[in-house]
């Protein structure tokens, strides 16, 4: 998850350490896990499946650990059953968050996402409080050292992509939501290798915060909710190229 949002917290450019990376790769192992019950172990026949497996190696994940994963959950009978919930709410300065979970226990995870928006100068939300202001889109990223702009723009296009946009260092490529795959794939076909290539909520507009303060509460919101096991993606509206 080293890739280039500034919006989503989990991919933050900071060093991982071994730990941070193996609690990435345990949350990427579990959304596998959930992915695979729900639809299948045949990635041809689970399109949800083939998203997850491009996210993992994106992340890295090793080919051997993702095979594993998909072949333990399709063996598995019973256990634990984990449900998908999204929590919204409003951190120091009015920043907009979005947490995406998969939690086997709906009344705990509540309780840390309150425990965590109170402690940190913010609040939990209800549904739809802060989800209006952000779109849902597929973001494919890729690497622009080597590539040539206008070949890179033309190959997106053609693939059916909605926008593209390069900032000297990051190709990022904007789809539908459900076009993600088709154009992952096409993409994949002409050699293109990528940071990431995920579903995204991108904010509208983007928050600012002015005190050191509160800057220093919004990264431990971010901090304690990563550590979180629960918390699959952080997601927000905080412009940190200033803050940083």
């Amino acid at each position: 998850m080293s890739g280039h949002s500034k919006w989503n917290n989990i991919k933050r450019k900071k060093e991982k350490t071994d730990a941070a990376k193996a609690k990435i790769f345990t949350k990427i192992g579990r959304e596998i896990s959930v992915i695979v019950k729900a639809g299948g172990p045949n990635p041809a026949e689970n399109s949800k499946l083939k998203d997850a497996i491009a996210k993992a190696k994106a992340a890295n994940v090793p080919n051997d650990n993702i095979e594993r994963i998909i072949k333990k959950a399709a063996g598995e009978s019973g256990g634990s059953d984990y449900e998908e919930l999204i929590y919204e709410g409003y951190g120091p300065s009015g920043v907009a968050v979005v947490v995406e979970t998969l939690t086997d226990n709906r009344n705990r995870t509540a309780g840390e996402m309150r425990h965590y928006f109170d402690k940190c100068g913010g609040n939990l939300g209800q549904s739809g409080s802060v989800m209006f202001m952000f779109d849902r889109k597929g973001i494919i990223e890729i690497e622009g050292e080597g590539l040539d702009e206008d070949t890179v723009m033309e190959a997106a296009l053609e693939a059916g992509a909605e926008d593209f946009n390069f900032d000297g260092d990051v190709f990022e490529i904007t789809t539908e939501p459900n076009d993600l795959g088709l154009v992952r794939d096409a993409l994949e076909e002409k050699g293109y290798a990528f940071l990431s290539a995920e579903v995204q909520y991108v904010p509208q507009t983007m928050a600012t915060i002015d005190d050191e303060e509160s800057v220093v509460k919004m990264e431990k919101l971010i901090d304690m909710l990563e550590e979180n096991d629960d918390v699959q993606n952080i997601w927000h509206n905080w412009d940190m190229a200033d803050e940083e």
